[in-house]
């Protein structure tokens, strides 16, 4: 992978993604999800719907950089694609922190010009900018938005329930990421209108309830 991917894909880049659980925090208190067992379904799961769909426009997004897409498409199609208004404020909040950093850590006229077009961008369209700015490929902005899909959740679970973390990395380290990145990759140079759009209604209900209850009550993360 490129150094950018795999800066932007630490938990420590100071994007703003430590305070998403990525929909852990709602099926823990729902308690469909009790232990390290429990894992794998949901990862996959993730890492095959919301995953693969951030992974798309991260790809799509860092060939944007090169060949000067529209940007304003990109980040609408994205939206259309997201039905979850919970989800959609989340990526985004997480798209405004990663391009503050990003901003400091690459400065590019590419990502001006996106943020003039999309002041608020959505977080794979920003973070698949800044690694085709810093040079990297569709492939590597890809991974690192399907490593990020599934290492939030990974990292609240251990938080949430006080889950054995090797045990928990174990889980990632198991998902199948490449394949999902390869096929993310082979389409990021097509029309945004006809990019893939995987659907997970029941992590679109997740995030709005946890919208909802994060009203009511003090959560952990914000979504």
């Amino acid at each position: 992978m490129d150094l950018s991917a795999l800066i932007l894909a630490d938990s420590r880049f100071p994007g703003g993604g430590h305070v998403h659980s990525g929909g852990m925090e709602e099926v823990v208190s729902r308690r469909s999800v009790t232990s390290v067992r429990d894992l794998p379904g949901f990862l996959s799961g993730r890492l095959r719907t919301a995953g693969f769909l951030a992974a798309v426009f991260a790809a799509a997004s860092a060939h944007a950089a090169v060949a000067h897409g529209n940007w304003s498409l990109l980040d609408s199609e994205l939206d259309a694609r997201t039905p979850s208004l919970a989800q959609r404020e989340a990526s985004r909040a997480q798209g405004r922190g990663t391009a503050r950093a990003g901003r400091i850590a690459w400065p590019s006229p590419v990502l001006d010009a996106l943020l003039a077009e999309t002041p608020r961008p959505h977080h794979p369209i920003v973070l698949g900018a800044l690694v085709g700015v810093a040079g990297g490929s569709p492939y590597d902005a890809a991974m690192a938005a399907a490593y990020l899909s599934v290492s939030g959740p990974a990292s609240a679970a251990v938080r949430l329930l006080g889950l054995d973390p090797f045990a928990v990395n174990a889980v990632v380290a198991r998902l199948d990421l490449a394949a999902v990145c390869s096929e993310a990759a082979a389409v990021a140079g097509d029309d945004p209108a006809s990019l893939p759009s995987p659907g997970s209604p029941a992590l679109d209900l997740f995030a709005e309830a946890h919208a909802r209850h994060h009203q009511e009550e003090v959560r952990l993360f914000a979504s």
